[in-house]
């Protein structure tokens, strides 16, 4: 106990000599300091779990479970609540929690591993004070602006923590897409992790994309608009703004659509939510293999939105939308192929891509269910 204490204090004293790095890095200044608490790593499952939990109720967590199923971004015989606080548990070193101010680090940490933890985290207690994280992180049913919300706070750690960990590092002098070059570097360190190495590439790809192309997007972003944050009203509104910074700039903003239950009987909504440009691209890179493809079909994207219906969550009606004829008519040829790859071996099922327009925007209708779903006939339309 008396060696534990110790460490705590001089952790603490490592946190509070940081403080002013990491306000320089960011250009905020602390309100007030946060508080420093060792957690076992017992501890931090149980809190993972608790997270988990919170942002992803029973319910909620069927539904969702369900659609990334017909998806085919996990495979049908997965548990995601088990893989992702597997997964969580693993990979956390130390977070800060927005409910009481407090910054915890793992109690087995050496002190090179606690230092870089701790600049990262100490970035997410000044954004805390600045604007709420769990209104951010908790939307519901908004996925893609939630990703994108996620990539902005934890892309601006990412790059702060640089100058506080190596004052002098320039970060002006690093290329464009330098985060996301790291892909490969961090893919060799996970590895050797076993939770992380044997996730699906949904699961892999959404921890690592926050951190890379969040820190590129944030690196982008200062040289563009000096002085400034993409915080609060200045946030991406979708992955495609962090993928696409220069749609950012002009302002696009995605199109939201709604999915309307159709009457006569049909199955009513179960779930709904929407992927964003991001995890298309994981979308057809699990189905084909082939990333670089997969980019090229999801670029173009204007708007989704899928709902899962059936008594047993079985049925998957996915509609999207596109900037223009030729990006909507690439993504149906391209989604028709990869889906029709994956249609072998599912005895009983049926899938129908075809291209609408909905409210005068090309777009683009996947349905894919039993062959004996009596929503065939009543098929949900979207506007």
């Amino acid at each position: 106990r008396a060696r534990a204490v110790e460490v705590q204090s001089e952790l603490r004293e490592m946190v509070r000599a940081m403080l002013p790095g990491v306000e320089r890095a960011t250009g905020l200044s602390f309100r007030r300091p946060p508080v420093l608490e060792l957690r076992s790593r017992d501890q931090i499952r149980s809190y993972v779990i608790a997270k988990f939990d919170a942002e992803l109720p029973p319910e909620e967590l069927l539904g969702y479970q369900a659609a990334l199923k017909l998806f085919g971004l996990i495979p049908d015989t997965l548990d995601l609540r088990r893989t992702l606080v597997n997964v969580l548990s693993e990979q956390i070193a130390g977070y800060y929690d927005p409910d009481s101010n407090v910054f915890y680090v793992a109690a087995d940490l050496d002190r090179y591993t606690a230092r870089v933890t701790a600049s990262h985290e100490l970035v997410h207690a000044l954004q805390d004070q600045h604007l709420s994280l769990d209104s951010i992180m908790r939307q519901r049913r908004q996925n893609d602006r939630r990703v994108a919300a996620q990539t902005i706070l934890e892309g601006q750690a990412t790059l702060a923590q640089i100058p506080v960990l190596m004052p002098e590092q320039r970060l002006d002098t690093l290329p464009a897409d330098w985060f996301w070059r790291l892909r490969e570097v961090m893919a060799a360190q996970h590895a050797q992790m076993k939770e992380f190495a044997g996730a699906p590439l949904w699961v892999r790809e959404g921890l690592v994309f926050p951190y890379l192309a969040g820190a590129d997007f944030v690196n982008w972003y200062a040289r563009k608009h000096s002085g400034r944050h993409p915080l609060g009203a200045a946030m991406p509104r979708s992955t495609e703004q962090i993928l696409h910074p220069d749609r950012y700039e002009s302002n696009d903003e995605p199109t939201t659509l709604q999915i309307v239950a159709a009457g006569g009987g049909a199955d009513s909504i179960g779930y709904e939510d929407g992927l964003g440009e991001f995890e298309i691209r994981l979308l057809l890179t699990t189905l084909t293999g082939v990333e670089a493809r997969a980019a090229v079909l999801a670029a173009g994207w204007d708007g989704d939105r899928y709902a899962v219906l059936g008594p047993d969550m079985e049925a998957l009606v996915w509609y999207s939308v596109w900037d223009g004829e030729t990006e909507a008519r690439r993504f149906a040829v391209g989604l028709e192929r990869a889906w029709t790859r994956r249609a072998g071996g599912r005895a009983g099922r049926r899938a129908s891509i075809e291209r609408v327009t909905i409210d005068g925007m090309p777009g683009v209708r996947l349905v894919d269910a039993p062959v004996d779903w009596k929503g065939w006939n009543a098929i949900p339309d979207a506007r």
